[in-house]
């Protein structure tokens, strides 16, 4: 394998077993053990169900596909703003590559913070209570990853593949138990869901469909439990895309990219798809749709009160790999922008074993005081806004370099194109404006927070000459924003 090029720059060391790694531990998280309550309480039947998870994978697919173009096409470190800068220019590609980092701030601030409400469940009593025990947990979270990553992009590489890995084991093992070990003869169906099952009207039933039954719905009306549901899926699917922020350090990025990207999203498909068919099989549906954390009601029933402290050690799991997906990913964007002269030098020196180390230092602190902060509704709502946009960007970039670059040698073309890339780009649009109708404000403190980094640009600079040639997005006919 090829080491470093040359102080100061990237190793390129790792192959297709940490692309998969990456594209499954940046995808799975707590989400998958409540979102399936929420898709279900919007359908009427298990097939539906099924079958809205099925098209969110689909749409998942559809994403990575024109990723793994960009990819595979420009492999260097920094994510979306690597394509941005390449289509649009040096502007537009910094405003990305911040709106990235911002984004894995928030993102990585608050899964810590779950970490820590998680950790602290599992503790004795006495230190449970302590109202400082999830900050305190949250950040030695953070503290733990970021010592690992300092020691190199082969520690942390490895512990990827390693979190993956328990983490997949961890739920095949709990769909296993859905189907094998005998219910709980004490544990009525409807026993999870607490008094609120007898409140609630099932999907289907009581008054909403005698009305329905005497009026019919408008069509938008009647489509929009299916959309609800989907977002919740699609959402759920949301980190595949974390390969490409590591595309400098593959030894063969034409070949495992596209393989690291679409394998990645085939394999959360289908545990994602048995994940859901596991608690279908344990719970009927309408307790299911009534359930705030389902898997949780499901383990109860299988294995009684021990049942929530072994789904609150999977969540453990499922957090601490995705964890140290972003805290190994986001570094890179500031990496890039900084060799490219769009952030400060420091962000650009690399350890000895091949890590961004000021960059990580800079992330970890970012999101600690984040976390020291402690409310997150309005931030995660800003950066639920710009998760969005950074697809968006890459399809765009997709599109107009097709167009621009033809003679561009592209080691793996995105199927069918044009058909996925619009696909893909409808539904984000959907959703963003979904997102902005529902709490415009969130959309406004997210522009905000973009174009607070924007006085950094002044303090732009030429291209680091570590560079090489013929990959700077401000070739002479690359468009200024």
């Amino acid at each position: 394998m090829s080491e470093a090029r040359s102080p100061g720059q990237l190793l390129s060391i790792l192959g297709l077993g940490f692309g998969l790694a990456g594209a499954v531990g940046g995808t799975i998280g707590a989400g998958i053990l409540r979102t399936p309550g929420l898709v279900a309480a919007q359908l009427p039947a298990p097939a539906l169900v099924l079958a809205a998870w099925l098209l969110g994978g689909l749409h998942a697919l559809l994403g990575a596909v024109c990723t793994a173009e960009l990819a595979a096409s420009l492999p260097r470190a920094g994510g979306w703003y690597v394509y941005a800068e390449r289509a649009f220019g040096r502007r537009a590609g910094f405003l990305v590559g911040w709106t990235d980092w911002l984004a894995h701030c928030i993102g990585l601030a608050w899964v810590a913070t779950t970490v820590g409400d998680y950790g602290a469940a599992l503790l004795p009593e006495r230190l449970s209570l302590h109202p400082l025990a999830p900050q305190v947990i949250a950040l030695a979270s953070l503290a733990l990853f970021t010592a690992i990553q300092l020691g190199g992009v082969r520690a942390g590489s490895a512990s990827q593949e390693l979190l993956s890995l328990v983490k997949a084991a961890a739920f095949l093992a709990l769909v296993a138990a859905c189907f094998l070990v005998p219910l709980s003869a004490g544990d009525p169906a409807g026993a999870a869901a607490g008094p609120a099952a007898q409140l609630l009207p099932g999907p289907g039933s009581g008054t909403g469909a005698s009305a329905a039954a005497e009026a019919p719905l408008p069509l938008w009306r009647a489509l929009l439990p299916a959309v609800l549901a989907l977002q919740g899926v699609i959402t759920t699917y949301d980190g595949w895309a974390s390969p490409v922020y590591f595309a400098e350090e593959f030894t063969d990025p034409g070949r495992d990219l596209p393989r690291s990207l679409i394998g990645g999203v085939l394999a959360v498909l289908g545990l994602y798809l048995l994940i859901n068919a596991a608690l279908l099989h344990v719970l009927p549906l309408e307790q299911l749709a009534r359930s705030s954390l389902p898997a949780a009601d499901a383990a109860r029933r299988l294995l009684g009160p021990l049942g929530g402290k072994v789904i609150t050690a999977v969540a453990l799991l499922a957090l601490l790999g995705l964890i140290n997906t972003v805290v190994m990913a986001a570094p890179r964007i500031l990496y890039g922008l900084s060799r490219d002269g769009l952030f400060p030098d420091f962000a650009q020196v690399v350890s000895p074993g091949g890590t961004p180390a000021a960059a990580l230092l800079l992330t970890t602190a970012a999101a600690a005081l984040l976390v020291l902060a402690g409310s997150f509704d309005r931030l995660l709502g800003m950066g639920a806004v710009l998760y969005v946009c950074l697809p968006l960007a890459g399809i765009a970039a997709l599109v107009a370099l097709r167009r621009r670059e033809p003679e561009l040698e592209r080691p793996f073309r995105a199927w069918a194109h044009p058909l996925p890339a619009l696909l893909v780009a409808g539904v984000s649009l959907a959703f963003l404006v979904g997102d902005l109708l529902g709490d415009a404000g969130d959309g406004l403190l997210a522009l905000g927070l973009v174009l607070a980094g924007t006085p950094l640009l002044q303090l732009s600079r030429p291209p680091s000459p570590a560079r090489p040639a013929g990959e700077s997005g401000n070739l002479p006919d690359s468009p200024e924003t």
